[in-house]
């Protein structure tokens, strides 16, 4: 299982929101590059990027740190946020990102994501945001009657290389990931799952580890800033 350390960008800072509420920033990095390498140093094979501006404009905001990052981190690297059009995705895959995430795209217009999935296979994956069970978009801020494992469904024969579900209320609450749910959509999915939102200790890790559901990894963030996860031990305890 793979973790990813997560990097939120918000007006060109790393930071963490609580529950996905945009005025709840805390900053813990005003160099993202700086933290990327942080996290790259300690060993890890991934970075989570999300432009949190660009998932409320519907376009990118944050791209100088992200090419920024792109640049000097020598891991692949995924971004959400802001990425609603074909442009888009060939523009960020062209500067070296290896996994677009499409999130409010996959509820408002699905054919963008079998299109893209078509044409950059093994890199496009779909970001699934909920609040008990329900699907939101725009950066958390629509609710929508979608059901997440509904739509994970919808997306089965798309050719999407990853699902990443978020549990919303969990989201930098520090109070431990959704197992349950978490693994009852990766069951339902031959799409590996990635999961996302609350994982705050080696323990929540080992959880989702052990879930009964074969997850592909776990986002994490403020456990990394705060400390609460020590990112070597972490990935060391992934691999065995």
């Amino acid at each position: 299982m793979i973790l990813y350390p997560a990097i939120d960008l918000k007006d060109g800072n790393a930071v963490r929101l609580y529950k996905g509420e945009m005025e709840k920033a805390t900053v813990f990095n005003e160099n993202p590059a700086a933290q990327a390498l942080e996290f790259v140093a300690a060993g890890c094979e991934w970075l989570h990027l999300v432009d949190l501006n660009g998932a409320f404009a519907g376009e990118p905001v944050n791209a100088a740190p992200v090419e920024e990052i792109l640049k000097q981190c020598k891991v692949p690297a995924q971004l959400g946020g802001g990425i609603r059009d074909m442009k888009t995705i060939e523009m960020w895959l062209s500067k070296g990102l290896e996994r677009v995430i499409l999130g409010t795209v996959a509820v408002e217009n699905p054919d963008l994501v079998r299109e893209a999935a078509r044409a950059f296979p093994g890199h496009v994956a779909v970001g699934i945001d909920a609040r008990k069970g329900m699907v939101a978009t725009k950066g958390w801020a629509e609710e929508t009657n979608v059901n997440a494992t509904d739509l994970a469904k919808s997306f089965e024969d798309a050719g999407v290389s990853a699902i990443i579900y978020t549990d919303i209320n969990r989201d930098g609450a520090m109070q431990g990931p959704n197992i349950e749910e978490t693994a009852a959509l990766a069951n339902a999915v031959s799409i590996p799952v990635i999961a996302s939102g609350g994982v705050s200790s080696i323990a929540d890790l080992e959880n989702l580890k052990n879930c009964g559901a074969p997850l592909n990894g776990a986002i994490s963030g403020r456990a990394l800033y705060d400390g609460a996860i020590d990112l070597k031990e972490a990935l060391k305890i992934l691999k065995s």
